[in-house]
């Protein structure tokens, strides 16, 4: 089948081809804009967490090299603690126990705490409210009626253990003596 196209319908189809390519520019170049917004709105969203991500890490490795410097810190305590212990082990396997005292300070009788000697005792007490200085011999009234008072024990092989350095002078009980 044949057709015969005027003029007039062949400029009306330039037209409309001129037209529909308008629309499409127009078409095209909103997709354009609107896909460049979206891409400035992921780049943005995409460096906001990219920055708060290297903000988060650089804060974790600021805390992580804090807990290792304590940690070493706390290890090289303990190495130091571990020589002590080892070096008093070998200084108690190594030498005897006879004759060693210990000096207990007694509150109305009752042991409070136990040092390794008499002068040690006394400076510890002044936290008490006992002045250093106002210590004087042990005498005859029992440990109980003493606010504080300092007992020496000495270490005896014989009994395994230790007994008081002073022992009260013997005094008669009623009627025997």
């Amino acid at each position: 089948m044949i057709r015969i196209v005027t003029r007039a319908r062949i400029a009306q189809l330039e037209h409309d081809a001129r037209t529909t390519a308008g629309h499409a520019r127009q078409t095209s170049g909103a997709a354009n804009e609107a896909f460049g917004r979206h891409v400035r709105e992921l780049y943005a969203a995409a460096t906001d967490r990219a920055e708060r991500a290297e903000a988060t890490t650089t804060e974790v490795g600021t805390l992580l090299a804090h807990a290792m410097a304590e940690l070493s810190a706390a290890q090289q305590e303990l190495l130091l603690r571990d020589i002590e212990i080892r070096r008093l082990r070998q200084e108690l396997e190594g030498e005897s126990m006879e004759g060693r005292t210990l000096t207990v300070l007694l509150h109305y009788g009752e042991p409070h705490t136990v040092y390794a000697s008499r002068e040690d005792a006394h400076a510890d007490t002044a936290t008490h409210g006992v002045p250093a200085g106002a210590w004087v011999p042990g005498d005859e009234r029992p440990v109980g009626e003493v606010a504080w008072r300092c007992e020496a024990f000495i270490y005896d092989a014989a009994s395994n253990g230790f007994r008081r350095a002073y022992v009260p002078a013997a005094g008669s009980v009623g009627e025997a003596a």
